[in-house]
């Protein structure tokens, strides 16, 4: 056994290829320390500690999937649909896959449906590299707060964690080092930085790392060499970089190379690796070529090989084949290459063919991964011609397609097939465990969600698919498409079960069957809904179009069929960006006259997202509307008018689609709600009352959630990662999120929460100040008779407790508050409340106030739209357009309103009663003294308003 010396001097073994990592891996000197570091655990700390033994030292190939999956959450990720097919597949065992879906690396045990999910990030993983015995895997993703992830793929327990590795720009590359002490990584920042970690050691930073101009373009590739841990080499389309570390810091060079080194042309680089036992590199182009880098020779005496970077340079360039090369490896021996046409080609050391795997209809080659032990000999029969013993491959393409190669007879097992483009609609079966999946690329599939198994697919070449929907027999499936057509399909076979109608105008982004199935809507990008009807012509039912409406001037965001409060007839509505609730009378309606029966306008600044009918809690029917403001409303059914305001979820981003959960048999008086936001899949209890703890979510698709779906019986909840071209299914657990509730406090408890400084701060005790300070009010301050302390105020000073608290509501608010309280009992008393206690006040007060307080950011927005730049560059607004605003626009002010509120704010209102209004003089010197002529968002906000949340900045104000 050789010895050789590391760049931090102590002696290592060199190890036999074959070798378990967990015992290079532990060799290292630096492993005592790390046990300090638990849970983000080095291997060298896998012994057994005490009496418990370690699962990760314990933990044998095949294990992983031997453990029952316990889960303590509302929502456990049970199965991944999908796979991000930009990056590599790798072979883990006969019949186990390890790729990536979004934020999650799936092992996937193809034989016996079975999968196991690593996860960690909270950005999409964006490269991995696994180590060569198959033991260790390293991923890392791009994204804010960017993270390096060491899983043990054996027991699947994350064993390291690297924080900041890259902040603010994430890793675009990364690889494992052939002992898997070592990884290398690099950012994807237009300034890149690679750097050098002992992954088994627990320090935070680097071993070394180096900076690289743009001008060497953007290195996406990196590979250690199996020979040399210290050596790597990484390659961007124009420039390769070899690299060497030790105590001299990371070290590299760039060996130039263009068209006039050969005399031919070399094509854009795509992957490197270093030729096995000799001193060469390899890299693979664009133009079908291999270029062969060598040592430079050099007169003079040599330094060892960890002293100083040995100089690269071209020495060949090696025309290959005609189609531009995507993949090269080295295996044992041998050389492979993949190429666009979806070729593989094996070569020796010396670069002759040696056999080559061709599959027709096959895209690019993305990746090649070979199984960890050959294959069993071929036997006697066999017709191999190949002169050298291979092993069976993993190979995946660019369309999403992942196919199993056995090399004794090029026999190609296509193992996954997926979505290569755009995942943006599923839907689930009303009555069977299936669920639709359709895609940008035409692909509509039908999985068997508890095998899982595909049942059924079908290829639509024209055009994408963007929405889904069963009808509620079970009969149908309507699809809707990118390009404005409509497709309803048989449930079970996908065949069209009449013709393709064409009626919209743009992509169809919703689809909607009634309750009867008599109906099916549609609403387009074009701001159109289209109603098409089944009708019973020649004693056969078919379906056709009965008519469209542009109904909305901003972009549609659901449509809802519902029953008739008196009746069994369906009714129809639409909710848009535009503020609009649409109801339309479908029994008026008439072929190519749909006709409108209400529209009401529901929201006065925030943007209305979903819709959804909400459960029959009391006699009372309600809509149940989410906004951009995390705000969920509640509008009767009939009227329309708001009779509740609630907090909704507040997980980064305001809820983007609802969806009810269907009832369960075994607790049938529960109800709850499923909801997706930008990238977060969430739960809530129902009835909602803005309380916290009734909600959970968790991060499902990074790069955006495109649609949600829900079980028939209410057990799993589905999302749809759009770029992603994932579909997830969560498993869910309703005792837990019950649990969690119960957890926070009953009553009032978890709304004390939500004040500063909860039940016992300063600001809970100013808002009693305020409550009992209006009920003196509210008998005369000067009154000198024995007054009744209550535990009430009279409901028209709410506006004032309000302003006072620091939330000052719109008149619109204000009459949403005084109805909200008024007929809160309405329907079970039939009177209206006319004062409300401290608790409910607490509860309006935490449900209407903004989710997030008021900030500088939305002041600012408003000057961006209403202000113009002065000459310093600041966003300002005129003091005369000020006045001119506030009088006439929005929620306009009369000039002797305007004037008391300005008195009062500038402290100019006398003490103890109302301001002179004969003396007001919008033109006096007290408006020229107080208000500049000029105003920013700062200085109104603390100068005028004489609020603190103004941001100090150094700029000059005129």
């Amino acid at each position: 056994m050789l010895k050789e010396t590391s760049p931090d001097g102590h002696q290592e073994a060199a190890m036999p290829a074959q070798q378990d990592s967990v015992a290079a891996v532990h060799e290292d000197g630096a492993l005592g320390d790390a046990a300090a570091t638990a849970p983000q655990r080095a291997p060298g700390e896998l012994e057994e500690c005490g009496s418990t033994p370690s699962q990760v030292w314990g933990a044998q190939p095949g294990l992983l999937f031997q453990r029952e999956k316990q889960s303590c959450h509302p929502l456990s990720l049970s199965w991944a649909l999908g796979y991000n097919s930009s990056l590599a597949v790798h072979s883990m065992e006969d019949g186990v896959l390890l790729y990536v879906c979004s934020h999650t690396v799936v092992i996937h045990d193809v034989l016996g449906s079975r999968q196991y999910h690593l996860q960690g990030h909270v950005n999409a993983i964006s490269c991995l590299c696994v180590s060569e015995d198959r033991r260790w895997v390293a991923t890392a993703d791009r994204g804010p707060d960017p993270l390096v992830i060491v899983w043990d793929a054996f027991s699947g327990i994350p064993v390291r964690t690297i924080f900041d590795s890259h902040a603010g720009s994430g890793i675009c590359a990364i690889a494992i080092s052939q002992d898997a002490k070592c990884l290398v990584t690099i950012s994807a920042g237009t300034l890149q930085r690679v750097c050098v970690w002992r992954w088994t050691c627990p320090h935070d930073s680097p071993v070394c790392d180096v900076e690289l101009s743009p001008e060497f373009g953007f290195q996406d590739f990196v590979i250690f060499n199996p020979q040399n841990p210290y050596e790597f080499v990484s390659n961007s389309k124009t420039q390769v970089i070899f690299y060497q570390w030790g105590d001299a810091g990371l070290q590299y060079s760039t060996p130039p190379l263009t068209k006039q080194t050969f005399g031919s042309t070399v094509g854009r680089f795509t992957q490197s690796a270093f030729h096995a036992n000799t001193t060469q590199a390899l890299t693979g182009t664009s133009a079908g070529k291999v270029v062969v880098w060598d040592v430079e020779r050099k007169r003079g005496p040599t330094k060892g090989q960890q002293g100083r970077l040995r100089g690269m340079t071209a020495t060949k360039l090696v025309p290959m084949q005609e189609e531009s090369l995507t993949v090269l490896m080295v295996m044992e021996s041998c050389i492979v290459t993949g190429d666009v046409r979806g070729q593989v080609k094996v070569y020796s050391g010396h670069l002759q063919l040696l056999a080559c795997y061709d599959h027709s209809d096959m895209g690019s080659v993305r990746s090649i991964s070979f199984s960890k032990a050959p294959p069993d000999p071929p036997s006697a029969s066999s017709t191999s011609r190949q002169p050298f013993t291979a092993r069976n491959f993993i190979l995946s393409t660019s369309d999403a397609t992942v196919l199993r190669v056995a090399t004794d007879g090029t026999d190609f097992e296509k193992v996954m097939e997926e979505a290569k483009k755009a995942v943006m609609a599923i839907a689930c079966h009303p009555g069977q465990a299936w669920l639709a999946v359709g895609s940008h690329c035409g692909l509509l599939k039908v999985w068997d969600y508890q095998q899982p198994q595909l049942l059924t697919s079908r290829i639509f070449p024209r055009a994408g698919i963007q929405c889904l929907s069963y009808d509620p027999a079970g009969s149908f499936l309507a699809a809707g498409f990118t390009d404005g057509s409509v497709h309803v399909l048989d449930a079970i076979s996908l065949l069209s079960c009449c013709e393709v109608f064409r009626f919209s105008q743009g992509p169809v982004t919703h689809i909607h069957f009634s309750h009867d199935s008599k109906y099916l809507a549609t609403a387009d990008e074009k701001y159109a809904v289209t109603v098409y009807k089944r009708v019973l012509q020649n004693e056969c039912r078919r379906w056709e179009h009965l008519a469209g409406l542009h109904s909305h001037y901003k972009p549609i965001r659901s449509i809802l069929f519902g029953v008739q409060l008196d009746g069994s007839e369906p009714r129809l509505l639409s909710l848009g960006e535009d503020r609009q609730l649409v109801e339309y009378d479908l029994g008026s309606s008439s072929k190519d006259q749909l006709v409108v029966l209400h529209r009401h306008r529901v929201e006065q600044a925030a943007v209305p997202l979903c819709l959804a009918w909400y459960p029959q809690f009391s006699t009372e029917s309600f809509i149940l509307t989410a906004n951009s403001c995390y705000k969920m409303k509640l509008y009767n059914a009939t009227t329309k008018m708001c009779r509740k305001t609630l907090l909704g979820p507040t997980y980064g981003s305001p809820l983007e689609k609802i969806q009810i959960l269907p009832m369960s048999a075994a607790q049938p008086q529960k109800h709850y709600l499923a909801y997706i936001t930008k990238d977060k899949v969430g739960l809530q209890i129902l009835p909602i009352d803005g309380n916290p703890h009734k909600s959970s979510a968790f991060i499902c698709h990074p790069d955006g959630a495109s649609d949600l779906a829900v079980s028939y019986d209410g057990c799993y909840i589905f999302t749809a990662g759009g770029n992603d071209c994932t579909v997830l299914k969560w498993e869910v657990n309703v005792n837990a999120l019950e649990a969690a509730a119960s957890l926070g406090g009953e009553d009032l408890v978890p709304f004390y929460s939500l004040l500063e400084g909860g039940q016992d701060g300063e600001f809970f005790r100013e808002l009693e100040d305020y409550f009992y300070y209006v009920q003196l009010r509210s008998h005369g301050i000067d009154s000198l008779e024995t007054r009744q302390v209550s535990a009430y105020i009279p409901l028209e000073e709410i506006p004032s407790v309000m302003r006072a608290m620091g939330f000052y509501p719109s008149e619109e608010e204000i009459e949403e508050m005084m109805n909200e309280v008024k007929f809160s009992e309405y329907v079970d008393t039939g009177e209206q409340a006319t004062k409300i206690n401290l608790g409910d006040f607490i509860k309006l007060y935490i449900n209407h106030r903004p989710a997030f307080g008021l900030s500088m950011k939305t002041i600012r927005r408003a000057f961006q739209v209403l202000g113009y730049d002065n000459e310093n560059g600041d966003k300002v607004i005129d003091r005369g357009d000020l006045l001119s605003l506030l009088q006439c626009r929005g929620e306009h002010m009369m000039e002797d309103e305007l004037a008391l509120c300005l008195t009062a704010l500038l402290g100019r209102h006398p003490v103890g009663g109302r301001s002179d209004l004969d003396l007001w003089d919008p033109s006096a010197a007290l408006m020229e003294k107080e208000i500049p002529e000029e105003i920013t968002a700062e200085r109104f906000t603390a100068g005028i308003l004489g609020l603190s949340i103004a941001e100090p900045e150094n700029r000059s104000e005129k």
